[in-house]
Parts: C-alpha cells; structure tokens; sequence
C-alpha cells in the first residue's frame, strides 16, 4: 500500500513540477507580447527566450522572438527561431513566408524558391520564385513566375525590370523594351535602369529615346564616366545632334587617345552625310599618320561623295598601294557606300 502511495505521490509531484514549468512558460510568454506591443523589443525578445527555456516546443514563442528580432534588424537570430518553429510547425503559413523572405534577404535563391513554392496562398510566391530564377540564370522558369507577377501587380517596379533583364538576358531585346521602360517610370531613382534602358534603346537602333534615357540617367545622378560618354555621344550623333556627339566623343578621344574614335566619327558623319565634318577626322588621323591608308581611303571616298570624283579616286588608289587589303573594297565602291 505505501508503495502504491509513493508511486501516487511522485507523478502528483513531477505533474505539478512540469505544470509550474508551461505555467512559466505561459507568464513570460505573455509578457514578451506586452513588451513587444509596447515597442520594447530587446525587453520582450529576453522574455521570449525564458518561455523558450521553460518550453523547448513552444512555437509560438519562436514566432513571436522571431519577428521581435525583425524589427531590430538582427537577422541570424530571426532566422534561427523561425527555422526552429518551422521544426515544431511545418505548415505554418507565417512561419514559411516569413523564411520565403529571409532567404531572399540573405540572397539564398534555392531556399527562398524552396519556401515560395511551400507558401500556398501567398501573394508573393510567384514574384519570389521568378526573380530567384532569375538570379540563378534560369531564365525560362523566371520569365514564367515573372509574367504571372506582372500581371497580378503591373506596378511592380522590380519585376518590370527583372523580365527586362530576362529578355536583354536571352537577346530578345524589342520584348525587353516595354519592362524596362515601366520600370524606370516607375522608378526613376533608379538610375542605372535608365542607362540600361538607354543602352537597349541603342541596340534597337532607337537613338533618340536613347538620348533621352541616357540624359535622364545623368539627371537622376548617374555618373558620367567616359563610358557613359562615349555612348551617349554616339547615341547624339546617330540621332542627329552632330556638334553635341562630337563634343563628348572628342572629349574622351583627349582623355584616352585611342585613335579609333577618331576613325569612329570620320565613318559616323560619313553614313549621316555629313562630308565636310568627316573629312575633318579623317584630316586628323592623317596628321597623326602620314600612312594611314583607312584614313586615306576614306578620305577619297568621302571626296568623291562631295563631287570631285578625280582626286578621291586618286585618293582611293593611293591608299590601296599602301594597303593592298583595301583592294577588296573597291568592288564594292561603286555605290561609295563602303566606309572603313
């Protein structure tokens, strides 16, 4: 019989003992909540960890340090908890957006699509798994989550510009166009976007738009490196603002020294018709080298545009017993179109 009361005893005790414990549990849980609603966040964060140290399973407990651990910005303990609650509660669909978007924080694409795709119901499943794509260089899977996001939400500036990047990526660059330019109206501090856009803009021929998206970039703060410059500048001249594209072209010739821009110019203003300006560069290149036979060449050709056929012929066959490679543009000359 008193055996039977010890055993009686002892449960009664160890019930109590693990009652008094999730009764702690319970209190500092309850007051890492009123701490948290009062914005102390490091107070309730302490209060959450002794629940934690009372209950091991206390999910909730990890959620709420978690998110108090979010609005002080200490990541590592953010995720820590809410991979421990995700442990405790795999089908928690705060738990997984919340990791869905750590992840992606923490620039781990696999793990932030793995959780996306985990996350039913979630508005942002979709946008996170395209642009993870996206960083992973799957560009077909990204182009398909990413045009269901546009479509949800057209006003998403980084998803506008991430399909851009998708099709610049695989070289449809006319399907690029309209993302790019949603999202450097949406966002326009965004100033590298509209480079990129200037620069999309120049490979479609389109030099006007370029010129403008190259000059709202530099607006917007975007630095004007010899880079920018030299497409820009090129940009100008396509678009017929000769003096303007000159100006920068030459600037950075005065920096850089690279003949070849000057050859540039001379052939640009050639194919725009603009004689006199390019037998200016053309001049240039000479002085620089009596034996510049392209220089020559394009000299003659540039001559006989401008009507004195005799001495840019002269000119031509000049530059061809210099350069005896040029003989295979005179086939081709007849029309004079073929400027070096």
């Amino acid at each position: 019989m008193k055996i039977i009361l010890s055993i009686v005893c002892f449960f009664a005790v160890h019930q109590t003992y693990a009652d008094s414990f999730i009764d702690s549990s319970s209190f500092y849980y309850s007051k890492g909540i009123a701490e948290k609603n009062e914005k102390r966040f490091l107070t309730a964060s302490a209060n959450f960890e002794k629940a934690i140290a009372f209950n091991k399973n206390y999910a909730e407990a990890y959620i709420e340090n978690g998110l108090a651990n979010k609005e002080m910005r200490k990541t590592d303990q953010v995720k820590t908890n809410f991979l421990k609650a995700y442990e405790l509660q795999p089908n928690n669909v705060q738990i997984i957006k919340e990791l869905t978007n750590l992840f992606y924080d923490y620039r781990q694409w696999d793990k932030a699509a793995e959780f996306a795709n985990k996350c039913v119901g979630c508005e942002n499943a979709e946008r996170i798994i395209g642009l993870c794509n996206y960083e992973n260089e799957n560009y077909m899977a990204a182009e398909k989550f990413l045009l269901k996001a546009v479509t949800k939400n057209p006003n998403d500036a980084l998803v506008n510009y991430t399909l851009g990047r998708t099709y610049m990526d695989i070289e449809m660059y006319k399907k690029a166009v309209p993302y790019f330019e949603k999202a450097a109206a949406l966002n326009p501090e965004k100033n590298a976007w509209a480079y990129e856009l200037g620069l999309l803009y120049y490979n479609n021929n389109n030099y006007r738009s370029a010129v403008t998206a190259f000059e709202t970039a530099a607006k917007n703060g975007y630095t004007t490196s010899n880079d920018f410059n030299e497409n820009y500048g090129y940009s100008l001249l396509y678009s017929g603002q000769y003096a303007k594209g000159e100006e920068k072209l030459v600037s950075i010739y005065q920096k850089k020294g690279n003949k070849e821009m000057l050859r540039d110019l001379a052939q640009i203003l050639y194919e725009q018709k603009q004689y006199d300006r390019s037998l200016d560069y053309c001049q240039k290149l000479l002085e620089a080298d009596s034996k510049d036979a392209k220089a020559l060449y394009q000299a003659g050709l540039t001559f006989q545009k401008m009507g004195q056929k005799d001495k840019g012929q002269g000119m031509c066959d000049k530059a061809i017993e210099m350069d005896p490679s040029l003989a295979s543009k005179r086939s081709k000359s007849m029309d004079l179109s073929g400027a070096l």
